[in-house]
């Protein structure tokens, strides 16, 4: 158990057991005790815990909540709470306060484990699917994809230490409309090489440059042997030719960004084993397809509205939604990316995970309801679809925005990025937004070797007791082993402080899994840092009597080893020098 729940549990304890006792002694009603709740206070300047017990057993005592906190505190025993002394206020407020115990339990806690704390059984091993970045492989990858590659593989380690086992998975969209489109802009590409403007360009082809480029690597590998050639030959070559090195791109970008993935998973699979149209004969077999103007038509308006009106939401509301249904196979047959998406989610929970987390652009909200109603049509539960919205990202360099890249004068690139940004910046400052948020992404903070940069300053804290620990050596003094009583004398207001920080560590974990939000840890790490250094600016370490250095020095230690492990963590480096 994490520190604090400790605290937690045995102060509900010792309050439940009060009230027995003040009640069996006739200071309080016989009566039912009453719902509690043992909190950490806005301000901790009044106590490190509260509890509103006296305010909860007003009406069920039918006495003044002060006089209840006085019989309470009357019969209160604080042994084994690790909490020292407390105190009533206001209405009837009852306030605790942490002693040395605690404080001395934390560092041994640290040390005991240092790459293992902040570890939990919280999640039970459940089966998750963090599905993100899954960039259409028909071009390069963009800024978007940059944010989302950090928020999803941090989120995935965050749900890993919580004790979930995730998986992270990049669903690559290699069929359907957009690879026919790649096909038919490639084509024109090529052809153009040698018919010139005769070949006009499809008015809702792919523009970049990129296709022109693979189209001239084609055509340099062939000549022109495929001008003759039947359109969809042609066009089956150059895809055959330009996708799996776009592919290549995607996952070299990816290791380069510090991202494995358990699962790249293709689309085109779930075409040819059947499973696409599996998905759709099943929503069919359940009376929610019709067929109109030659296409299959999927009843989503009635689906979603059903499940908002089980969710009690009103008919207007729903009507504000403008909902409409969608077309899963179209008129020639070819299914669409809705009904792709329906069978590969359900894909996801055929294979046994129970909760599944998709990281969308934020221009992707209007899918999640349809999404989520979909699988409750096909008898998975839409409600275990959770999906993360992401805000756009703005470059800005100089306080101004930027949109083209200085070495290609064309719009930044996950690539352009990467190569100007250090990697662990940029998944550091990634992660200081909630993804809900829109963020300017300041290219020249991005590369400060300086406290201004966040993931600097953390990596520097890291180094600085590294260097307190080197120094110490040159001098002959090793740090070691503390005993409870030295450990006690960690008593200052500043090692209080970043010693109760440190006890929220796992806390803040089980906070960022349930969030789906590591940016809770990147804050977290962040202050972690702060505290250490305004403790080390106010506790000497070295020339303080020897017990007292070696519990300063323990403290030193935990404070690296949490530093680590959040970096670690994340797939940030963590130098021992800077």
């Amino acid at each position: 158990m994490e520190p604090y729940s400790k605290v937690v549990a045995g102060l509900r304890d010792a309050v439940t057991a009060a009230m027995t006792k003040a009640i069996a002694a006739g200071e309080l009603p016989d009566a039912p005790l009453p719902g509690f709740i043992i909190e950490i206070p806005a301000d901790t300047k009044n106590g490190d815990f509260a509890t509103n017990a006296a305010m909860a057993g007003a009406k069920s005592f039918r006495m003044p909540p002060f006089k209840i906190a006085q019989a309470i505190v009357k019969n209160l025993d604080l042994t084994g709470t690790l909490c020292e002394r407390f105190e009533t206020a206001g209405p009837g407020f009852i306030n605790f306060f942490l002693g040395s115990d605690f404080y001395a339990e934390v560092v041994k806690d640290i040390l005991n484990d240092p790459e293992g704390y902040g570890s939990s059984d919280f999640g039970k091993g459940e089966k998750v699917n963090v599905e993100f970045v899954s960039a259409n492989p028909t071009g390069p990858m963009h800024m978007g994809n940059a944010r989302g590659g950090a928020l999803g593989d941090c989120l995935a380690a965050v749900l890993q230490k919580a004790g979930y086992d995730a998986s992270r998975e990049f669903y690559v969209n290699d069929a359907g409309n957009q690879i026919e489109k790649f096909a038919c802009s490639l084509e024109a590409r090529y052809l153009q090489i040698y018919k010139g403007d005769e070949i006009v360009f499809p008015e809702d082809g792919y523009q970049g440059a990129d296709i022109t480029e693979l189209a001239r690597e084609f055509a340099d590998l062939n000549g022109d042997s495929y001008v003759s050639r039947d359109s969809a030959e042609r066009k089956k070559a150059l895809v055959d030719y330009a996708l799996p090195k776009n592919i290549k791109k995607m996952q070299e970008d990816m290791a380069t960004y510090k991202i494995t993935y358990d699962k790249w998973f293709f689309e085109s699979e779930l075409h040819k084993s059947g499973a696409v149209k599996a998905a759709v004969d099943l929503l069919t077999e359940k009376g929610l397809t019709y067929e109109q103007d030659g296409a299959l038509w999927y009843k989503n308006k009635e689906v979603v509205t059903q499940k908002l009106l089980r969710e009690g939401k009103s008919q207007k509301y729903i009507d504000n939604l403008e909902l409409k249904d969608d077309v899963l196979i179209r008129q020639n047959g070819n299914p669409t990316y809705f009904a792709a998406d329906i069978a590969y989610h359900k894909n996801k929970f055929d294979r046994g995970f129970t909760t599944l987390i998709d990281i969308w652009g934020a221009d992707h909200h209007g899918h999640v309801m349809r999404m989520k109603g979909a699988m409750d049509a096909i008898g998975c539960d839409g409600d275990r679809l959770n999906v993360v919205l992401m805000q756009l990202v703005k470059l800005v360099r100089g306080g101004e925005l930027v949109k083209m890249s200085k070495r290609t004068g064309k719009a930044i690139q996950l690539r352009d990025l990467l190569e100007e940004v250090p990697v662990d910046s940029a998944r550091f400052l990634f992660n200081t937004r909630e993804a809900n948020t829109q963020m300017d992404f300041d290219l020249d903070l991005a590369v400060t070797q300086d406290n201004q940069n966040p993931v600097y300053y953390v990596q520097y804290a890291h180094a600085r007791i590294c260097s307190i620990f080197k120094a110490l050596a040159k001098d002959g003094i090793m740090p070691r082993a503390c005993a409870d009583e030295e450990l006690k004398l960690l008593c200052a207001p500043e090692e209080k402080e970043l010693i109760g920080h440190l006890a929220l560590y796992t806390a803040e974990i089980i906070n960022a899994a349930k969030d789906y939000d590591p940016t809770k840890i990147t804050r977290y790490v962040t202050q972690l840092a702060t505290l250490f250094h305004k403790f080390y600016n106010a506790c000497r370490v070295k020339g303080e009597n020897e017990s007292l250095m070696q519990a300063r020095l323990a403290l030193c230690d935990c404070t690296r080893a949490v530093i680590k492990n959040v970096l670690t963590m994340f797939n940030i480096s963590c130098p021992d020098s800077m």
